[in-house]
């Protein structure tokens, strides 16, 4: 639309439309009596204008805002702009829902419509409510938002006309709550929830004019939540059921639905007792003359609310009394009533089969019911009278037992069905769902139309406040200056109703009056408000009146008012229905106080408590009976108190106000709209606030018309329009800029073709003429060079001649100045060097004069001053207080020391007791030991060789021992002479003391005579003296403490040692040990020192200790002594070596060759020797970890015997084997040295065969070792020279390969510089993308390269694991080799001194455990892994040690383990899994390692599509025991829950990202403008600031999950299907809220949305994804878009339309332009679309359902496409 229709678009009233659009075609001018209009036809109309009220049209508003899904976004918000807008969305659109503000307006649209599906839930779950298109699920899930967020209660008030769709709308609320609130228990309790329903709609609906399902009960749901939000029980309050209805209906209406659904269904055999009919043959349902609905089967929907009630707990035996009830109500609305006694007395025939019917359904006594049906009791105060009552009387006594009976059933199926939905589990938070009636106006109202009126009132009055009091929060929040608005109040047409002698309190009056009737209380009324604004008194009637509501003026009939407030029952028929047979029947009447009503909701409750909204009717006698008008007065008053407590929703049609709702944008929208306004200093401010304020006071100069808030701008109508105006002049202005420099530019490029044309003309005549000028100046300038040179030689020449005569006299001219000049300088110099010291024998001679005066007088000031002092100190010396000093100072000294001698002298006797006591305990404890060994050696007398080696181990404890006592008594000697030493220091000290006290005495003395210098130095050299001497005293106390720390240490090693014996002495503790030829398959590392295996020992428990640690002691000195004597003879080795080079001159070559076999046979024998070492270091370790394992176990004593002599055969062959091996040893090292001496006779070296260092080397050595030692020497250098070349060829070739690098980088550099330079030759444009395709073209090649390293690294990694693994298995096959091998062909090998050759033999890939040790595996493996701690490992190392293990036991054929072992593995997956449910790293880990032990499973267990490839080594390591065919079941299974779950989690945290990130989200900055927003955007879901996502989040987390799985091993074929289903995934959720959302369905959104998913088909592409399929998935959107960009106008446009999405019609619906240069779709281009739609379908349905076809049926084909074509619509079934 242009800027001149802005304002020239008005509506006008029409009677037939009510509004029509015209145009004005004339300006108009104040006085002006008409407005000259064009309507939409053509046609002109002259519009008159009131001068007086001056009432001009109501101005259009812009089309850019017409079909908003918010009212409130409309610029003029009137009556035929709210009315064109709800046309629009309805008619053209097809939608029902639009905003108002803080409402959801509602239209009937009275058909299903498939928007109310699962996935349409899901989509709304989640959302903002201004995200997506209006909907009663947005409603509802703003409310749960807010009850989660704020955990404060909601409701949602559902209020309209009758028809309008109430209980729809409440029943899809509740359907959105119970899916997205699940209960999270397996109660179903949301189930429940539903069924409640079908049943209330069963007994509580009914067929009216305006309605077929209408409500006549008003209910109120609160459906309660736990803390974590899921639905946890829920109960129903209910308000003034319609009971009139029951016996009456007005014409073409129907009672409730389940009297005709029991009738639909008395065919059935289980309610052949009843004694029901058709619906036709009962009074009470056919007097409204309609007894069945066009499309509603009420037998279908009896089974349906039959199956609520089962669903619900009603037990079945309940469920057949509820339809005896209701049935004997219909058989009670059919008795026959005979008069009598000219109508005065009536009576019942005894044979009536209705009435046996009614008695024998009720279980009452057909007599006395018969009686009191046409009698009644009076009760005066003397006595009771019967009375016959006419027929009209026993009629309404009939009527008000039918409705009391129905009343009381409803109240306890809602009773029941709360029950059913109570739960026992604490309320958190709760949401309630009102549906009541909504307001009424007919031509009589009566009793419940006043009521319901009435509820209407004080809803209206909570919404008003609701209303104006949100939004003047809004005015305030926002710091707007606004006035607060008095709105309307209808306060005072309540008061009417329920104040103090309001018509309620009169209506109550006149029911307690005996004889009070309808006319006396409306003359009540007349009297009493007669006044009030808000009654009126009828002018034609008495007996009705009228009251002013907030809605319309309804006139009330007075006639049935009181008898409807009483709600008489008579007292003799509820009794005799109390005496019923059927305990159900006589509980329905029974009187209790309050029976229905509950505790109110309160905080510390468990349970949802709600009061009920009407209590059990009570007898008629009884004079507190409530009346239903007070009952229902307090149940509002208790509903209104509920909704005042929670936030409130609503949904319902309502009359806009359209000066009290302002059109509201925020800053920064205002700002992407309307920043063309803005000028170019202001765009560069950051503050966007200040730049619209700034723009706006700049052209709406009337600041009335605008207010700032805090974060939004408000307007006054009309200005988003004015704006708009000037939007499009300034977009007019730069059409027309744009048109005009791209037709200057069209010029440009002809006047430049034509120039660069005659340029070139030009440039070829110019061309010639400069040729010939060129070659008259090359002529030219040839023959002047020829000059030139030739007098350049000539002149030059002559220069030079006199340059050289010039040169010469200058050289002589120069050396004679400068000998002249160096004479002068070395004159100066030496009276230089004479002044110098002439000068400094003056000075020093002036300094020593100086210095020996200066001493002279500070030797005079001196002395002066230190007579003063010396005549101070002999005065302060005299004193008496300076004698007191000294003295104190002494005795403190004196005191000190003999307080330190006192000490030492008790510590002396405390170390002597504890001595003593030592002594004592160790004598008890030898001889308790000795006691001990003697009974061992009895008991132990048959075991001969174990008693010779503990008779060889006790006599060596009993030397150890007595060496200990001779240690012992040397520490008590030395202790002895200490302690003299002590006394005689003692002794000492007192002496001392006593000489200290004497110079004490003679200090004094002689302290007047000396003088202050000498007293000071003897003071400092005593105290240094007594220092030390302290010190040598302190430091013999630390020795003494020192000394006996160690004899205790003694003590405690002598005592352990003892202990040690005694566990030898038991040999019922001692375990058996395995053979050491059964090593594990994985070999463990060397064992530290024999401390570590004591320590072991001590931590199993000495009691269990198995073996005699004095063994392993020896032999662990034995085996570190041989280790320290083979260093040593390495070491000498070396230096044999070093010094054999000095002798290899004198060796000749054929000696060197004839002892090399000899010298390699020495050489192997000293390898062999050091691998023998390393092998018993080995065993060593092994039977230690052999003892502290056995150590744990408890065997007979029988096995401990055998157990222990093996263990003891196996220590003397240890034993054995290394003295063999330590005199090998010994004989090589000597024959070495004879060797190196032999070969050296003469010459003056040192002997190295000194006894400490070389023992046993005075052995006879042959020449021939020497020479053998030369000739390995040659060899070793020989090896080292290989090396060497070895290393220099690696270097050759490294400098090759880096030379070729620098070779490549160099030519890489041409090439750029090469592409550099044809870049500056191209376009902007053409540079930036030949720029992209160098920059893709580079991130391509290193990418390969990389793949390509990465591939060679894993190859690497792989074949350098296989070797580790065969050099692993060879040496597990050579260790048990050498186990096997006997123990002759040992001691030949050993006599030989040839080494063993191991045999290679590869890895079994086993791996033994333990049973016990099965939940340690797990916990490792499982429960407790992380995934970071295996990263840097083997991809899947879990899955594989689980298979090796699983190997092992099939191995040792033991079923038990296998099954326990895989049933455990799969319950860890499974508990980790739950237990990190939420965590895509740990899901993916353990995905990938089911996956591959499932595939390891199928590849060697039996499955024959996996074996097919094995090789014959993968065939070795099949399972040869069990089929796991059943596990492989569980585990193929386990995977598919696995890769669901990873799928969740993933969907998890992509959903949020998707519709921010590929549809929001703006790559191309400024593409999309913003269109005005209503209400809904300062919806209180959103959250301040801005938590929206962008696409590159989404690339990222898509990174992170691909970086992820491919770190973790998971197979390729599961990746692509991960990505894939996420793409899906994507493309679903973005396709949904497209076809949701309105406001993105236009032009620039298409574009956005298209190069978001260039964005990611690019990202798949560069993750080599694009095989996978997820780029189909995407295929829908990618449609979509394409729709949104192309052209939609001509008939080619449509065809090329029809080929994309199926959704073309929606979206084509939903198509908004954002701004005025696009158009909106014509409802005839749609119907185009749709028709073309049809007939492809059509004709597919020809083509490929292969349908036969005649002339005649192509004759009507034809004539339908006409039909088709002139209508626009044809059914596919028509053609």
């Amino acid at each position: 639309m242009v800027a001149s229709q802005l304002y020239t678009l008005v509506w006008i009233p029409d009677p037939d439309e009510v509004w029509k659009s015209a145009e004005i075609i004339k300006d108009y001018k104040e006085g002006d009596k008409s407005l000259q209009l064009k309507l939409e036809d053509e046609t002109l109309y002259e519009y008159p204008i009131d001068l007086q009220g001056n009432e001009l049209p109501f101005l259009r508003n812009p089309d850019i805002l017409v079909g908003e899904n918010d009212l409130t976004a409309l610029s003029y918000l009137h009556e035929p702009a709210v009315l064109h807008n709800l046309k629009v969305r309805f008619l053209e659109s097809n939608h029902i829902y639009t905003y108002c503000g803080i409402v959801l307006v509602a239209i009937n649209p009275y058909e299903q419509l498939p928007i109310y599906e699962q996935d349409v839930i899901y989509a709304y779950s989640g959302q903002n409510m201004g995200d997506m298109d209006p909907h009663i699920f947005a409603v509802a899930e703003e409310a749960y938002k807010q009850m989660a967020r704020d955990e404060k209660n909601q409701s949602i008030i559902v209020s309209g006309e009758s028809g309008a769709g109430k209980t729809v709308s409440a029943k899809y609320a509740m359907r959105f709550f119970a899916t997205v609130g699940g209960s999270a228990s397996e109660t179903n309790i949301e189930a429940k929830v539903l069924a409640s329903s079908p049943i209330m709609e069963a007994i509580g609906n009914a067929k009216t004019t305006r309605n077929d399902n209408s409500s006549r009960f008003g209910k109120y749901i609160q459906i309660g939540f736990d803390k974590r939000y899921h639905i946890i029980g829920a109960n129903m309050r209910t308000y003034l059921l319609e009971k009139s209805r029951v016996v009456f209906q007005a014409e073409d209406e129907r009672n409730y639905h389940i009297f005709y659904q029991l009738c639909a269904s008395a065919s059935l055999p289980e309610f052949k007792d009843l004694g029901l009919t058709c619906a036709e043959d009962f009074f009470y349902t056919s007097q409204g003359g309609s007894t069945s609905i066009d499309g509603v089967d009420d037998a279908d929907d009896f089974e349906k609310t039959r199956h609520a009630f089962t669903l619900l707990g009603v037990k079945e035996s309940h469920q057949m009394a509820i339809f005896r009830i209701i049935a004997a109500i219909l058989h009670l609305g059919n008795l026959e009533i005979e008069s009598e006694r000219d109508g005065e007395a009536c009576s019942m025939s005894s044979e009536d089969e209705h009435l046996n019917h009614f008695c024998g359904l009720l279980g009452v006594e057909q007599g006395q019911m018969q009686h009191w049906l046409c009698h009644r009791k009076l009760v005066t105060t003397a006595e009771t009278y019967v009375k016959s009552m006419s027929v009209q009387q026993v009629v309404n006594a009939r009527n008000a037992l039918a409705k009391h009976i129905y009343a009381q059933l409803f109240g306890w199926i809602v009773q029941h069905i709360n029950k059913a939905l109570h739960t026992t589990v604490k309320q958190h938070s709760f949401i309630g769902v009102l549906d009541i009636y909504g307001f009424e106006t007919f031509e009589v109202n009566s009793f419940e139309q006043f009521c319901i009126n009435y509820a209407n009132e004080k809803l209206q009055q909570q919404f008003n406040s609701h209303v104006f009091k949100l939004e003047q929060e809004e005015y305030m929040k926002e710091g707007i200056p606004w006035t607060l608005i008095d709105f309307y109040d209808n306060q005072p047409c309540i008061d009417l109703i329920e104040a103090k002698l309001g018509i309620l309190d009169l209506l109550d009056e006149e029911c307690k009056v005996p004889k009070g009737t309808d006319q006396n209380w409306a003359q009540k009324l007349y009297d009493r408000h007669g006044g009030s604004q808000h009654f009126q008194k009828p002018r034609m009637s008495n007996i009705s009146f009228i009251v002013l509501h907030f809605a319309d003026k309804v006139e009330y009939q007075c006639e049935g008012f009181l008898e409807k407030n009483r709600d008489t029952v008579y007292e003799e028929q509820i009794n005799i229905l109390k005496a019923s047979k059927y305990q159900m029947v006589a509980d329905l009447f029974q009187d209790e106080k309050d029976a229905a009503s509950t505790t109110s909701v309160g905080k510390g409750t468990s349970k949802i408590n709600v009061r009920s909204a009407r209590p059990v009717i009570k007898a008629a006698n009884k004079e507190h009976k409530k009346t239903v008008g007070h009952q229902f007065r307090n149940s509002l008053h208790l509903l209104m108190e509920t909704l005042n407590a929670t936030t409130p929703h609503y949904v319902r049609c309502i009359k806009p106000n359209d000066e009290k709702l302002p059109f509201k944008w925020t800053y920064h929208d205002f700002f992407n709209r309307y920043r063309v306004l803005m000028k170019k200093r202001d765009l560069s401010k950051n503050d966007k606030k200040q730049i619209c304020q700034t723009l706006l006071e700049d052209l709406i100069k009337d600041p009335d018309k605008f207010q700032f808030g805090r974060t939004k701008i408000f307007f006054r109508a009309g200005q988003v329009a004015y704006l708009e105006k000037l939007r499009a002049d300034k977009f007019r202005a730069a059409t027309i800029m744009i048109q005009k420099t791209v037709r200057g530019w069209l010029q440009r490029i002809k006047y430049q073709r034509l120039r660069r044309a005659a340029i070139v003309i030009q440039r070829y005549a110019r061309g010639h003429l400069a040729r010939r000028l060129a070659e008259h100046l090359r002529r030219t300038r040839a023959a002047i060079t020829l000059q030139k040179q030739y007098r350049m030689l000539r002149i030059r020449r002559a220069f030079q001649r006199v340059r050289k005569a010039t040169v010469t006299i200058q050289a002589f001219a120069r050396g004679m100045f400068v000998r002249r000049i160096y004479r002068q300088v070395l004159a100066e110099h030496k009276a230089t060097i004479l002044q110098k010291y002439a000068r400094g024998w003056l000075a020093r001679t002036r300094f020593r004069r100086i210095r020996g005066a200066t001493i002279v007088l500070q030797c005079y000031y001196r002395r002066r001053k230190a007579r003063q002092q010396l005549k101070a100190l002999k005065i302060e010396a005299r004193s008496a207080q300076h004698l007191k000093k000294l003295n104190i100072g002494m005795e403190n000294k004196v005191v000190q020391l003999q307080r330190k001698i006192d000490e030492q002298n008790k510590e002396y006797k405390l170390l002597n007791e504890q001595l003593s006591t030592l002594t004592s305990a160790h004598s008890s404890e030898v001889e308790k030991l000795k006691k001990e060994l003697e009974q061992y050696q009895q008991s132990q007398q048959g075991d001969g060789n174990q008693l010779v080696s503990l008779r060889e181990e006790m006599e060596h404890l009993r030397l150890e021992l007595e060496k200990a006592h001779g240690e012992r008594k040397v520490v008590e000697d030395s202790y002895v002479k200490e302690k003299d030493l002590l006394r005689k220091r003692i002794s000492d000290l007192e002496e001392e003391n006593a000489l200290l006290k004497q110079e004490k005495e003679e200090l004094n003395s002689r302290i007047l005579c000396q003088s202050e210098d000498e007293f000071a130095r003897s003071t400092a050299e005593e105290n240094i003296q007594m220092k030390k001497e302290l010190e040598e005293e302190r430091s013999r106390y630390q020795n003494l403490i020192k000394e006996y720390s160690r004899l205790e240490q003694r003590y405690d090693n002598l005592r352990d040692e003892m202990t040690i014996i005694k566990v030898m002495k038991n040999p019922s503790n001692q375990s058996s040990l395995e053979s050491d030829s059964n090593y594990p398959s994985i070999s463990t590392s060397e064992i530290g020192d024999t401390e570590d295996v004591i320590q072991q020992v001590e931590e199993v428990g000495t009691d269990k200790a198995a073996m005699d640690m004095s063994l392993f002691l020896k032999l662990q000195k034995r085996v570190r002594e041989l280790e320290q004597e083979r260093k040593k003879l390495q070491t000498q080795l070396e230096k044999k070596e070093q010094e054999s080079k000095k002798a290899q001159v004198i060796e000749t070559k054929t000696e060197m060759a004839s002892d090399h076999e000899d010298f390699a046979y020495n050489s192997l024998k000293r390898q062999e020797l050091e691998s023998e070492n390393k092998k018993l270091k080995n065993e060593l370790n092994e039977l230690r970890k052999a003892i502290a394992d056995r150590a744990t176990q408890n065997n007979s004593s029988n096995d401990v015997q055998d157990s222990y002599n093996l263990l003891l055969n196996q220590l003397k062959s240890a034993n054995e084997e290394l003295e063999v091996r330590k005199e090998e040893v010994l004989i090589l090292r000597s024959q070495i040295m004879k060797a190196a001496q032999q070969k050296e006779p003469g010459k003056n070296t040192e002997p190295i065969t000194s006894p400490a260092s070389w023992p046993n080397s005075d052995k006879h050595i042959d020449q021939e070792d020497v020479i053998e030692a030369y000739q390995g020497i040659c060899e070793t250098n020989r090896l080292l020279e290989a090396q060497l070349q070895d290393q220099r060829r690696e270097h050759e070739e490294e400098v090759e390969a880096l030379q070729n690098q620098v070779e490549a980088m160099k030519e890489e550099m041409e090439k750029q510089q090469q592409a550099f330079l044809q870049t500056l030759q191209l376009s902007p444009e053409a540079q930036v993308e030949f720029g992209l395709q160098q920059e893709i073209t580079r991130l391509t090649n290193e990418n390969l390269d990389l793949k390509e390293l990465l591939e060679k690294l894993e190859k690497n990694e792989k074949k350098l694991k296989k070797q580790l693994k065969i050099y692993m298995k060879k040496v597990q096959d050579f260790e048990a080799y050498q186990a096997m091998v006997p123990e002759e062909r040992r001691q030949h090998e050993r006599n030989r001194q040839v080494a063993v050759q191991r045999k290679e033999k590869d890895f079994q890939g086993m791996l033994e455990y333990y049973k016990e040790d099965e939940p340690l595996l797990i916990r490792n493996l499982i429960t407790d892994l992380k995934p970071q701690a295996v990263a840097a490992t083997v991809p899947c190392l879990p899955a594989y040690i689980l298979y090796m293990c699983i190997r092992h036991a099939d191995y040792i054929n033991d079923d038990q383990k296998v099954h326990s072992l895989l049933t455990s593995t799969i319950n860890g997956i499974k508990k980790v899994l739950k237990k990190h449910n939420d965590d895509f790293e740990m899901t993916s880990f353990w995905l990938a390692n089911t996956c591959r032990l499932l595939h390891c499973l199928k590849q060697y267990s039996g499955d024959a599509g996996f074996m097919t490839q094995n090789t014959p080594k993968q065939n070795e390591h099949c399972l040869k025991n069990f089929d796991l065919t059943e596990y492989r079941q569980v585990l193929s299974h386990l995977s598919t829950q696995i890769y669901q779950q990873l799928i969740k989690v993933a969907e998890g945290i992509l959903q949020p990202m998707i519709v921010s990130g590929v549809l929001e989200y703006e790559s191309i900055q400024g593409l999309s403008g913003v269109k005005p927003m209503g209400y809904r955007n300062r919806s209180s879901s959103m959250e301040d600031g801005d938590n929206s996502y962008s696409l590159e989040a989404i690339v990222r987390q898509l990174n992170t999950f691909h970086t992820t799985v491919c770190e973790q091993g998971l197979d390729p074929e599961i990746i692509q299907q991960v990505f894939k289903q996420l793409f899906y995934m994507i493309n679903a959720v973005a396709l949904n809220n497209l076809l949701l959302r309105k406001d993105v369905c236009s032009w620039s959104t298409g574009m956005q949305l298209r190069f978001n998913i260039s964005q990611l088909e690019e990202w798949l592409r560069s993750k080599n994804l694009q095989q996978s399929g997820a780029l189909q998935t995407l295929e829908p959107l990618i449609q979509a878009a394409q729709l949104l960009q192309l052209k939609k106008k001509t008939a080619e446009d449509a065809e090329a339309i029809c080929s994309l999405s199926r959704e073309i019609v929606k979206i084509l619906n939903l198509y908004t332009p954002v701004n005025e240069f696009e158009e909106r779709v014509t409802v005839a281009f749609i119907r185009d679309i749709q028709v073309k739609q049809k007939l492809g379908l059509f004709l597919f349905a020809l083509q490929h359902l292969h349908i036969p076809c005649s002339l005649q049926k192509v004759v009507v084909f034809a004539h339908q496409l006409a039909r088709l074509a002139v209508h626009g619509s044809v059914l596919l079934s028509d053609l």
